[in-house]
This record gives C-alpha cells, sequence and structure tokens, in this order.
C-alpha cells in the first residue's frame, strides 16, 4: 500500500506535507512523529495496520518536505495550530490521534485545546516533565548541541545514526539516511531544519503536558520504551492515576524510541488499541 504525497497551506502560509495512505471511507488516524523524524516514520506501523484505516502522517514544520519556519516557531503552540489546521484541511470530524515524543507532546495539547475531537489518542513515550528533566532530556539537549550539520560522505551519516541509537534497525537506519538526510553541494546534509530545531530546543521551555493529561476525556494509551531514559516508571503510574482514560503499557528491550527497537510489538499494541475503540465516522 503506497501512500499519496500531498500538501496543504497553513493559517500562516507554511506549505506542509502529509501522507495518506488508505481510502477517505476508513478509520481517520492522524499521525505525529519525533523531534527530528518524518512522515515515512510510521510506514511499518500503517503496513501492520492493513485496510480499514485512512492514515495521515504530518510531516511537522521544518522536518520532511514541509517548510522551513523561524526557530521561535519551533514550539508547541504552532506544532498544535498546524494540526488544528491540517485536521481542518482534511475536513475531519472526530478521529484517532498518535504522537511520539515531540508529537505526543503535540497531540496531548491537541487534545487540552480541542476537546471532543479525538476518539482515541495514543502517546508514545513521552509526559508531563520528561522534556525538561532527567537524563533523557539532558540526552537530547545534548544531541542537539552537537550535532553537525553536515557529513562528509553517507559512511559518516551512517557512523552518526549508529552511534547515536545503537538499537537501530537495519530498516530504521536505512529509513533515516532516505528520509532525513540528502546530498547537497558535495556533502550530506539534513532535510529538516536541523539548526534552527536545535535552537528551539535549547532555549524554549517545554510545556507542562500536566494540564493536558488530567483533562483527557477519550480513551488514551502511553506506550513506555522498558529501557526509557526519557518517560520515568514512576510518571506513567501518576499518568494512571491522575486520569481513568489512561492506560499504559511497558515494553521490554525498547528505548525512546519504541516503534524502532520492538516495532512489531509497538504495531500490534496500536493495533489491538485501535481495535478497542468504537469505529467513528471521517
Amino acid at each position: 500500500m503506497s501512500p499519496a504525497s500531498c500538501f496543504f497551506i497553513n493559517r500562516t502560509g507554511l506549505r506542509l506535507h502529509f501522507l495518506q495512505w488508505g481510502a477517505p471511507s476508513g478509520v481517520p488516524l492522524v499521525l505525529l512523529h519525533g523531534l527530528r523524524a518524518y512522515a515515512q516514520t510510521w510506514e511499518s506501523l500503517v503496513q501492520a495496520l492493513g485496510s480499514g484505516y485512512c492514515v495521515y502522517a504530518l510531516d511537522q514544520r521544518g522536518r520532511g518536505l514541509s517548510d522551513w519556519a523561524t526557530p521561535s516557531s519551533y514550539h508547541t503552540q504552532s506544532y498544535v495550530e498546524d494540526v488544528e489546521d491540517f485536521v481542518a484541511h482534511l475536513g475531519l470530524q472526530r478521529f484517532v490521534l498518535l504522537g511520539h515524543s515531540l508529537g505526543g507532546a503535540n497531540a496531548l495539547e491537541y487534545a487540552r485545546q480541542n476537546p471532543g475531537r479525538l476518539h482515541g489518542l495514543i502517546i508514545e513515550d513521552i509526559g508531563p516533565g520528561s522534556s525538561s528533566q532527567g537524563d533523557g532530556a539532558a540526552r537530547i539537549r545534548r544531541e542537539m548541541s552537537q550535532t553537525p550539520l553536515h557529513f562528509d560522505s553517507w559512511a559518516s551519516a551512517r557512523a552518526f545514526w549508529q552511534a547515536s541509537r545503537p538499537g537501530l534497525s537495519e530498516q530504521g537506519l536505512a529509513s533515516r539516511l532516505a528520509h532525513s538526510m540528502k546530498a547537497h553541494e558535495g556533502l550530506i546534509s539534513w532535510r529538516h531544519d536541523q539548526q534552527g530545531i536545535a535552537e528551539a530546543r535549547l532555549s524554549i521551555e517545554p510545556t507542562d503536558l500536566w494540564p493536558a493529561v488530567r483533562a483527557l476525556d477519550c480513551p488514551t494509551l502511553f506506550i513506555r520504551g522498558g529501557r526509557s531514559d526519557f518517560l520515568p516508571t514512576a510518571t506513567l503510574q501518576a499518568m494512571r492515576d491522575s486520569n481513568r482514560q489512561v492506560q499504559t503499557v511497558e515494553v521490554a528491550h525498547a528505548s525512546h524510541y519504541v516503534h524502532d527497537d520492538q516495532g512489531e510489538t509497538f504495531n500490534r499494541l496500536v493495533a489491538d488499541f485501535l481495535a478497542s475503540l468504537t469505529t467513528p465516522s471521517p
């Protein structure tokens, strides 16, 4: 099942790209990738879900084929407004939303600001405090400050990803090289706005996600990697205790990147959660 590649214009004039799999008559599912990822991140999940769903994966601003923006706009509120514009463009009334890391924060805030719109919500490895404290937050700040803007060869680019994500599968590595990097003027550079994203991540205060968690009004599944340095088990428990809509699961032998490290398990968890929901109208 190959996706359609599409664009729309948001409220500020940015041209944003997305992929669509499946017919509009399917159950609508919107996917939001992480900090330096891209719409194709979700290809394995889409193939595992099969027919019956209409899946929309957004290249969030500054990533993939979407326009870059000013670094000061790489913050939660702008991303949420982009999702609102995306949903309006698609004409969705109620739908299921899934987000990983940065995309998970944006999904939670979308849910808080747009009550009644979600039929279900899936959040991969982020929760209140994840982006501001702990080993994972420190790791990402370190990565943002130390990531080169260019590499002198594809071999160097490949070595960078292997060092950054030691458990990354060959499939995951190939995806990153194909969709997050490009040859340009004799060098290998990023497809996303690495400099602007790093500037924003190092200077903008992360959004407090507790109000969003407490306000959740739809069935919500939080998926934590058993080896995650980003979402502590204690936070997972506190979120479950704070709202009866929250379900949680931990995936063994997975880091912050559950969909990469344990793809089959992640895909099955998402599929089972979706199957537990009553079917919304597109």
